[in-house]
């Protein structure tokens, strides 16, 4: 699973696996799509390849790239899950944070006055204002 997430963490990687989502593409068509080298599209499929996510088959002297959708079902089923999980940790602690701010907010205020919190008062003026 790490190498399918390694591999699917570059842009160029991705959209190349959305290309052959649904139809085998020779490398040639899939680095048309692309303004990199032919050799970087290459090294992206072969990325590809060795993660499981995509099976090579060769025609002659063309190879053609499709997606293993065995394999791009399990790493989609495992990012759902951990989405899943990860957003019902965060609707928990969501919850848990409401639940006590309500708490604090019905909590009768205390008569218990810290004067250290409380400004300084200022002394009385004495002197009367002078003109000038």
């Amino acid at each position: 699973m790490d190498a399918a997430l390694k591999a699917i963490a570059e842009p160029h990687r991705r959209e190349i696996l959305r290309l052959v989502a649904d139809r085998e593409l020779p490398a040639g068509e899939i680095a048309g799509h692309f303004e990199v080298t032919r050799p970087a599209v290459s090294q992206h499929l072969r990325v590809l390849k060795e993660a499981g996510l995509v099976e090579e088959r060769r025609e002659g002297t063309r190879r053609l790239y499709r997606a293993r959708l065995d394999t791009v079902a399990d790493l989609r089923r495992f990012l759902d899950d951990y989405w899943d999980t990860s957003l019902s940790r965060l609707r928990d602690a969501a919850e848990a944070a409401e639940r006590r701010a309500r708490r604090t907010s019905h909590a009768a205020p205390s008569d218990d006055t810290d004067p250290s919190s409380e400004p300084p008062s200022e002394p009385p003026n004495d002197k009367e204002p002078t003109d000038g």
